[in-house]
């Protein structure tokens, strides 16, 4: 059998495993039938049999039998006299079958071909990713890290695409190592000197959007909607939530029991801070959440303007504004409001303090949870008490609180 040795293209369309095998085979028949075309003028008259799984093809002419000196269409008739030398059996008005040997189309014919079908499957396979990762959009994927450069990362999916997560699109405290497995979420597609491109991040909104989704059932299942979401990537992120079940507490869903459900998230996203609040129509009301942890006294909201002036005690107005202004500007990016924040009661005299979060490099994170469950979420609310009242009210031992009593104090002497 005639054929020419077709593996290596067959093998790059087998690694394009969505090309499905009527459009592989009808590539190859195009290819060739290009081919007969500048040979003969016609492919009419020609089947091109592809065997996708030998990696080869044949090439078969048919045409009608006539009597000697009565071809008017050379492409689609044969004289007697050539017929009968194939196969003497043959009578005039059959059809002949004759299998056209592919090396006479010329080795260099032959090479063109080889390199238009190999160029084929490139650009079906860059239609399939394309298509591929279009479709996922705002879905989160697992990735190997396959290079790391200093602007960008070059991860690899299961079927050894290429990915590019830019370091614009990282949070600050990523690091990530070569073999590394890591969750982003499909950005964007782009092209790039005609070659699919495809963005990920773990910095936007949709990325903990659908982390929630992985974590808690009930926004999966549709009973707790996610209305909106900022964030200021590793460092604060605010989540707006509803319920569409009076039974379902929205906030305690997306927490989970003692945080159950949020610390994998929180972990996943560098320790990002995470306020979930419940969503509510009262602009008042959700300008109020959105800027917690702090607590208002009063609030003047100008609805025309889209503006609020939030007024205050002495100690909650760091809170309020955040660590770099992080709270306040996530609390502007969900509410829609410009937000400006005031001291309230400013004649009085206010001892300065300082909240128990800044101290979160000194003191382990639950002991800072222990003391704050008793009420005491500042420097000095804990200085007032005496050990032994702290030793009662927590399960703290009085060697921790002797050594959290000396760090809070050894902060106000330097002040």
């Amino acid at each position: 059998m005639a054929s020419i040795n077709l593996i290596e293209a067959f093998a790059d369309f087998k690694e394009a495993e969505n090309i499905d095998r009527p459009t592989m085979m009808k590539v190859v028949e195009d290819v060739f039938k290009t081919l007969l075309r500048k040979k003969y003028g016609s492919d009419d008259n020609f089947d091109v049999i592809v065997n996708a799984e030998k990696g080869d093809l044949e090439i078969v002419r048919h045409r009608i039998i006539v009597e000697d000196g009565n071809v008017n269409d050379p492409l689609a008739e044969v004289p007697y006299s050539e017929a009968v030398k194939i196969e003497p059996d043959y009578e005039v008005g059959e059809e002949l079958y004759q299998e056209i040997e592919i090396l006479d189309f010329g080795r260099r014919a032959i090479l063109a071909a080889k390199q238009t079908l190999a160029s084929r499957i490139g650009d079906l396979k860059k239609n399939v990713l394309v298509k591929k990762y279009s479709d996922r959009i705002g879905e989160i994927i697992n990735a190997e890290v396959y290079q790391v450069w200093k602007k960008e990362i070059l991860l690899l999916d299961e079927e050894g695409s290429e990915l590019i997560l830019p370091k614009s699109e990282q949070i600050p405290q990523d690091y990530f190592k070569k073999g590394e497995s890591i969750r982003a979420v499909v950005k964007k597609v782009d092209l790039k000197n005609n070659s699919p491109v495809i963005i990920l991040s773990r910095t936007s909104p949709s990325f903990l959007s659908k982390l929630l989704e992985i974590e808690v059932p009930e926004i999966f299942d549709g009973l707790i909607v996610i209305k909106k979401i900022v964030r200021e990537p590793g460092e604060r992120a605010k989540v707006a939530v509803e319920s569409y079940d009076d039974r379902i507490d929205p906030v305690g869903a997306c927490v989970g029991m003692k945080g159950s459900r949020i610390h994998g998230i929180v972990r996943e996203l560098k320790n990002e801070n995470i306020d979930v609040i419940n969503w509510t129509a009262n602009t008042q009301l959700l300008i109020q959440r959105s800027l917690t942890p702090s607590r208002i006294t009063s609030m003047d909201i100008d609805s025309e303007k889209l503006h609020a002036s939030v007024y205050l005690k002495p100690d909650q107005v760091s809170l309020a504004i955040g660590r770099k202004g992080v709270n306040i500007k996530l609390a502007q990016e969900l509410t829609g409001y410009s937000i400006d924040v005031f001291r309230d009661n400013e004649g009085e005299v206010e001892e300065y303090d300082i909240d128990l979060e800044e101290f979160s490099d000194e003191i382990e994170p639950w002991i800072i949870d222990e003391l704050k469950r008793v009420g005491c979420d500042t420097a000095r609310s804990v200085l007032v008490l005496t050990p032994e009242e702290l030793e009662r009210r927590t399960d703290l031992e009085k060697e921790t609180i002797d050594e959290v009593k000396r760090i809070l104090k050894e902060e106000f002497e330097k002040e």
